[in-house]
């Protein structure tokens, strides 16, 4: 017989024939006491294991997304890996001002054997002036087969950077390495080319990026190379797009009550890939991923039951294939537990795998009084991960 109903923090009690049965609806589901104190417990960026926790079917936070002013955005990954022994990948006309260029290729060449190359981005005062460069951020990695640490890498590094003092003159119609270190590094076959960058000119010019061989400079192939070798229309593309700057904005202030909630972005649908133009063919480029594109997010919340929320993230394609067995990422956070910064996911290993594990991004405390209080974080969907991954903010009992 069925002796009393208790609501709590939206799961339903009934004490039924001296036992208590509880049962919480999905928007309201509740770690254990070990699961909990294991959250509370880890290290920020440690990957925990959350058995039973995650599934792509949490309750969705709703938002709006706002396109930010930003800079001219070019990536350059098709082809992802450059079979020819010279050529080049990618090549835009950008305006004066300020660009932001993320280069992802590899050394593909095998026929008719394995060589090592250079792989560069190139830039051409195409204007009747002297041009001025400066990089405002700058981030790349040398040359390697751990695709994984070059993503997660640089992105720290690019949050880290700050601008450049010195100033480069490029004279009209001659052109110049971007990055002068990524100019001398070695590619050996199947090693990724990975940087990152944010650059500002004061003349029109045109963003290439080039292969070629160790005793060709980038800048003579880049002169004597006539177009951009043909794209497949695969990984994430290339091409120059108008968006790079997203602020994101929860719909409705977040309660604990309500219990595990989670948040998207980069997954195709309900954030949809950012569109441009690619200069080879003048066709419509998709941006597969929107890697390289900058989600500010802010998140109102407030605690009812005296809770704090835990935002965690995870690997939820790792079933999708070969290539997404693991996944790392690098966030900017607000202070909470931890102090605000920058956060390597996860810190204590190169990569999280598959469910149950998770990664502690932060963990943030509630007010004495409830009040309502704001989550800010930096996040771009991670290079040579699989997409999406989402953001998942746990009620945790901090007593």
């Amino acid at each position: 017989m069925i002796k009393k109903l208790v609501r709590n923090a939206g799961c339903l009690s009934v004490l039924l024939s001296g036992a208590l049965l509880t049962a919480c609806p999905a928007t309201a589901q509740q770690l254990d006491a070990a699961l909990n104190q294991r959250l509370l417990s880890a290290p920020q960026g440690a990957v925990v294991e959350l058995p039973g926790v995650l599934t792509e079917k949490l309750p969705q936070i709703g938002y709006r997304k706002i396109v930010m002013p930003g800079p001219q955005y070019l990536i350059s990954d098709d082809p992802e890996y450059i079979r020819v022994p010279e050529a080049v990948a990618l090549r835009e006309a950008v305006t004066p001002g300020t660009v932001r260029l993320y280069v992802y290729n590899v050394n593909g060449v095998k026929e008719p054997a394995k060589i090592e190359t250079r792989i560069a981005a190139v830039i051409k005062n195409t204007g009747k002036a002297d041009m001025r460069l400066r990089l405002l951020k700058y981030s790349s990695q040398k040359p390697t087969t751990n695709y994984f640490l070059a993503g997660k890498q640089g992105l720290a590094d690019f949050f880290a950077a700050t601008p450049q003092t010195g100033v480069r003159i490029i004279k009209p119609g001659k052109s110049i390495a971007i990055d002068p270190a990524q100019e001398k590094y070695v590619a050996k076959y199947d090693e990724l080319v990975h940087g990152f960058y944010e650059l500002v000119i004061d003349q029109p010019g045109e963003v290439s990026v080039v292969q070629t061989d160790l005793k060709t400079p980038v800048t003579v192939a880049n002169d004597r190379i006539k177009a951009a070798i043909s794209s497949k229309g695969v990984n994430a593309g290339r091409g120059i797009f108008g968006v790079s700057n997203y602020r994101v904005l929860a719909q409705d202030t977040i309660d604990t009550k309500d219990g595990i909630q989670q948040i998207i972005m980069a997954d195709g649908n309900q954030d949809p890939w950012v569109l441009g133009t690619e200069g080879n063919t003048g066709r419509v480029a998709t941006l597969a991923g929107n890697y390289g594109v900058m989600y500010e997010v802010e998140l109102k919340w407030k605690s009812t039951d005296g809770r704090g929320l835990a935002l965690v993230t995870w690997n939820s394609r790792a079933d999708n294939g070969q290539w997404c067995g693991g996944m790392a990422n690098t966030m900017v956070v607000s202070k909470g537990k931890f102090k605000e910064g920058i956060i390597q996911l996860p810190s204590d290993k190169l990569v999280t795998r598959k469910s149950p594990e998770a990664i502690l991004v932060q963990v943030f405390t509630p007010a004495p009084n409830g009040e309502e209080q704001t989550i800010r974080f930096t996040y771009s969907p991670p290079g040579a991960s699989c997409l999406p991954t989402p953001l998942v903010l746990i009620p945790v009992d901090m007593k």
